[in-house]
């Protein structure tokens, strides 16, 4: 089973390489610059997965792809609707959709000759509750959710599943720079998101499409 994974050199990226990695998968990671290498059957390429040519690319370098884990995502937030910018409303979109789309085109004709493939993003607990001024980062993840949901009804006859993951925030160290203060102990880690993407990529999964999995921990 070969993997691609988008956003490998993420706070979440490296937990989730190492699961596949484990299971005895090959694993193609994917980053702005390339993921740092990992023991086991790893692979690294570097894309810009804002525009739809770096993702043609992307799918192209790895060759045939089984799994497809879309973990490229952005945060922003801090203003009202009415304060926030169009640079971040498009910042948004390109991080969070835009880049989900343009892999999603990539991977699913050669899934679809093959009648088989896995299809994973990571969405957000926003994209469902939405919350004061991180408007533009749930707009983005709730169109990403139905932009996955979308896809499952599209490919469910060609044996595809798609699937959207929503954490709430994620134990990582950037996350934790940024609130100080936090209980960290209520953040989901990294390794129970993992846990659950080799999960929805594996044959027990099979009949699972198109699902909406929250994963909060106790935040």
């Amino acid at each position: 089973m070969q993997v691609l994974i988008t956003g490998a050199s993420g706070g979440l990226g490296g937990a989730v390489v190492d699961a596949f990695l484990s299971t005895g998968a090959s694993v193609v990671g994917v980053g702005t610059s390339p993921p740092p290498p990992r023991t086991g059957n790893f692979r690294s390429i570097a894309a810009n997965l804002a525009t739809r040519e770096g993702c043609e690319f992307a799918v192209s370098a790895a060759g045939t792809v089984d799994v497809l884990v879309h973990l490229v995502g952005g945060f922003s937030g801090g203003e009202t609707i009415e304060n926030s910018s169009d640079e971040e409303w498009d910042r948004m979109m390109t991080l969070n959709l835009r880049s989900a789309l343009g892999m999603f085109r990539a991977v699913a004709p050669g899934m679809r000759a093959r009648r088989r493939g896995r299809i994973i993003a990571i969405g957000s607990r926003a994209g469902v509750e939405p919350a004061p001024h991180i408007a533009a980062y749930g707009a983005s993840k709730a169109a990403l959710i139905h932009l996955v949901r979308s896809l499952a009804a599209e490919v469910k006859s060609a044996g595809i599943t798609a699937n959207v993951v929503l954490p709430s925030t994620i134990d990582t160290l950037t996350n934790r720079a940024a609130s100080p203060g936090a209980d960290f102990s209520a953040w989901v880690k990294p390794e129970a998101i993992a846990s659950l993407l080799v999960w929805l990529a594996s044959e027990q999964a099979a009949a699972v499409n198109g699902a909406v999995i929250p994963i909060y921990g106790r935040a």
